[in-house]
């Protein structure tokens, strides 16, 4: 049997042991489906067959070994592969681990039902190969282009409260006896410093997530209620025009680190308030057997479908509409935070319920 027809023939027994493989590539905190790690693999071998069934000349043998064939079949699937473990934030390395796992399952499977055509088996490396190159030329440049913008949009953050504690500053050294308005400008000057401190403490918990560590975490006995009190207190004092409303049911106490618990509310409300359009904000925190879980609801526009899968991943709502006014850490720091206290976290959204963020803690460790 040739190699080509010995994938479509054991097609899915390839995809299945490469998923398998695939979801232990998956960034902390990441939740991807079975479907969803599977989708472009099966383009990918798709692709690969039909490639194998094209007629090349040594000359177009030795251009698609380079990644440099003429007919393109691979370019396709291997470009929406690497966007997909882009958005999903997969590194260089486990999208280049993917494909040293869909060649060596494929190859080892062949091999163990004893068929043996050589001249496939070279058709079906090239083919690997020329897609592996597609979708790593795809990585870098989608990549620099990420860190651009998220170099520009952080410059653009950091440049507001950096003006408001210059322009503090210069009016505190102008000799003057209104110790009102001095009084509000150091107010003015210890908010855009906090403002700061909380944008570094953000690109630090990146830094640590992306090279794959989980953040620290100091456990203690905490109750989630009284987190989110104090939490929806900061919140009305920077915020009074918003309407929070706490709803509570059962024992909400458990073995959490409650700071950081306090920055998931803080970020998850903040984010409904920014895009609730002025609806109001419920927070719902139920006991649920040895989880506790807490839902944060706004009436605002939905999310758009094509972010919805992204939305925990830094300027995902950037990206899709355009805009550049933050850099978005707020989702992905939540994530990176239930996802250390071995939680989960995720996101339902349409124009009938409107938006609503639910996270599930277990309460012991």
């Amino acid at each position: 049997m040739s190699l080509s027809g010995f994938i479509r023939g054991h097609h899915e027994e390839i995809i299945s042991e490469f998923a398998l493989f695939a979801k232990t590539l998956m960034p902390p905190g990441l939740e991807m489906t079975e479907a969803e790690l599977r989708d472009h693999a099966e383009d990918i071998l798709t692709a690969v067959v039909q490639d194998m069934s094209i007629a090349q000349s040594p000359e177009e043998q030795s251009l698609k070994s380079r990644g440099r064939g003429a007919a393109k079949t691979m370019e396709s699937s291997g470009t929406l592969h690497a966007d997909d473990r882009i958005q999903h934030g997969f590194t260089f390395r486990a999208v280049l681990a993917e494909f040293r796992a869909l060649r060596a399952t494929v190859l080892r499977l062949y091999e163990k039902s004893g068929e043996s055509d050589l001249i496939d088996v070279r058709r079906f490396n090239e083919a690997i190969d020329e897609t592996m190159t597609e979708s790593m030329d795809r990585f870098a440049v989608q990549t620099d282009l990420f860190r651009d913008q998220f170099i520009g949009v952080l410059s653009h953050d950091l440049r507001t409260p950096l003006g408001a504690v210059t322009a503090g500053a210069a009016l505190l050294a102008v000799p003057e006896d209104h110790p009102e308005r001095r009084g509000r400008v150091v107010t003015r000057i210890m908010n855009s410093a906090q403002r700061m401190e909380r944008m570094i403490g953000d690109l630090l918990d990146l830094t640590r997530t992306r090279l794959g560590g989980s953040l620290p975490l100091t456990r203690r006995p905490a109750d989630l209620q009284q987190v989110c009190e104090e939490a929806m207190m900061e919140i009305r004092a920077g915020q009074p025009d918003a309407v929070l409303q706490l709803q509570v049911s059962g024992d909400l106490r458990g073995e959490w680190d409650a700071d950081r618990l306090g920055q998931v509310v803080s970020n998850l409300v903040g984010n409904a308030i920014q895009h609730g359009n002025g609806t109001p904000i419920t927070l719902t925190g139920q006991e649920q057997g040895n989880l506790v879980t807490l839902t944060v609801h706004n009436a605002g526009p939905p999310i758009p479908p094509e972010v919805l899968p992204y939305v925990f991943e830094p300027l995902a709502r950037g990206r899709a509409e355009g805009a550049s006014h933050s850099i978005g850490l707020g989702l992905f720091i939540a994530r990176a935070i239930v996802s250390a206290h071995g939680g989960h976290i995720h996101v339902s959204s349409s124009t009938d319920t409107g938006t609503t963020f639910t996270i599930a803690l277990p309460k012991a460790e």
